[in-house]
């Protein structure tokens, strides 16, 4: 996927960022209420091109990649388009969906239609601050600069911005049938257009088409443009082209020959990350992520089947929340500071009020970057995220000398079992060989608020013992009355 829209750049521009992007359809969202308001007071004026911030984007960009490199996946987790909008949607859209959706079921239960049913909301105090910091940046950029953080913080855009230097099919201007109206650089959100030079920065240019639609001349194409062809016209031999070269070098402080030692430099490093990500070993990577400034706590999440372990998911998880949304029994909460910063965000499997179903693989299924690696039913049945232990001085059987046993009643693999404690009273008692750590018995005990059987998580997820089967008595129907 990666590769593709490489590839999609190459060829048509920066569309991931106009058409595939959530977070930058997001902005366009925005961007046309801020439309709505701007036109009472300045008309359409609200672009204007001004020189992209080469240094600090590609700074960032240059800080992602060796943070990937390295295991450090924070910088991702707070600049990545894709999970960014994920949790501004699960953490602040949803929950409106929600609320509104269990509005009219209590108006329509009341009237004895039950068409639609209460949904609980879950909230997460941290998940909800990061949401709405992040809605906040895209609200503020967006009004006052369009596209700015798609062409200054966001590392995909400043990624894709190298590509679109040399994509096939571009947006250029015609200088014979441009009447210089600057209608085009006025509705460049991107602002890529500087009229006055008839150039567009393709760097910056999203291929949003606003320019062509705004365009009353039809003075601006969206066609077939090869280097070579570039090459031959800047080669003209005309002083206005000379001028125009010029003016838009000094204009963006990024001249011809720190161009090429950018791009040789970039190319350097682009080449450089496989290597040196074969070459760090796990083991060195632990140096590099700062645990005694990041970890504040010794406890470890249990993490969901086919993440394979703490230390992969951690690099490799990017705090979507997809698999939060779609996890049918909502077992899968997002991290605050319960494990520690280089955890914040990230699900993890939480067995207060429910368990992960036997059967369930849906969030293997969501997982965009496969930190949860698709699994098939069967492997999940024996993956053991985690083991039960129980405690014998909180069990109500000890504490009260009271029948219980619902932690063995929803054990799925039979590794809670109850066992002989006193008089007619019996106890649990865990085969650790057959948990896997699903959370049933630990969801369903009754002692509060620390219960008396918890999952404790593997770092490395292990492989269980499948449960024995059950013995099948032979039934024959002769033996019957009738």
């Amino acid at each position: 996927m990666f590769v593709l829209h490489l590839l999609l750049t190459l060829f048509f521009g920066r569309i991931y960022c106009s058409t595939i992007c959530p977070a930058g359809i997001l902005q366009d969202f925005l961007n046309r209420l801020a439309c709505i308001g701007k036109k009472k007071k300045r008309g359409a004026m609200r672009f204007r091109y001004r020189k992209p911030a080469n240094g600090m984007r590609y700074t960032i960009l240059g800080m992602t990649l060796l943070s990937v490199v390295f295991g450090f996946m924070e910088i991702c987790l707070l600049l990545d388009p894709y999970s960014t909008f994920g949790r501004i949607a699960t953490h602040l859209f949803r929950p409106i969906v929600i609320g509104i959706n269990n509005l009219f079921s209590g108006i329509l239960s009341s009237r004895g239609n039950y068409s639609l049913y209460y949904v609980s909301i879950d909230f997460s105090i941290v998940s909800f601050v990061t949401a709405i910091i992040a809605l906040l940046v895209f609200i503020i950029m967006v009004y006052f600069r369009g596209r700015l953080y798609c062409n200054t913080i966001c590392p995909v855009g400043s990624l894709l911005s190298i590509i679109s230097r040399f994509s096939l099919r571009r947006i250029t201007i015609d200088n014979n049938a441009c009447n210089g109206c600057e209608s085009c650089e006025r509705s460049c959100k991107a602002e890529a257009i500087q009229s006055k030079n008839r150039l567009i920065d393709m760097s910056k240019c999203v291929t949003c088409f606003n320019c062509l639609s705004s365009c009353n001349k039809q003075a601006i194409k969206y066609s077939y443009h090869s280097i070579r062809s570039q090459r031959k016209k800047d080669a003209l031999p005309l002083d206005t082209v000379t001028e125009i070269t010029k003016q838009v070098t000094d204009g963006r402080n990024f001249s011809t020959n720190s161009r090429r030692s950018f791009l040789t430099a970039s190319a350097t490093l682009g080449s450089a990350i496989p290597l040196l990500a074969s070459a760090v070993s796990p083991t060195h990577r632990k140096r590099f992520r700062f645990r005694y400034f990041l970890d504040t706590s010794n406890r470890i999440p249990v993490t969901p089947p086919g993440s394979f372990g703490i230390e992969r998911f951690k690099n490799h998880c990017t705090g979507c929340h997809l698999c939060v949304v779609h996890c049918p029994s909502r077992v899968l909460k997002p991290a605050g500071l319960d494990y520690g910063w280089n955890y914040i965000l990230k699900p993890f499997m939480s067995f207060d009020k429910s368990y992960c179903n036997y059967s369930c693989t849906v969030c293997s299924e969501v997982c965009p970057t496969h930190a949860i690696h698709p699994i098939s039913v069967e492997q999940k049945k024996v993956t053991q995220v985690g083991i039960a232990k129980f405690h014998i001085n909180k069990c109500i059987v000890k504490t009260n000398e009271t029948d219980c046993g619902a932690c063995s009643e929803h054990c799925s693999t039979q590794a809670v079992h109850m066992v002989p404690y006193k008089g007619t009273l019996t106890i649990p008692q865990i085969e650790e060989e057959l948990c896997i750590g699903c959370g049933g018995c630990e969801s369903i005990c009754p002692v509060q608020p620390k219960r008396a059987i918890v999952v404790e998580a593997n770092g490395v997820h292990q492989m269980a013992e499948l449960p024995p089967a059950e013995d099948k008595r032979k039934i024959d129907t002769i033996d019957f009355g009738f």
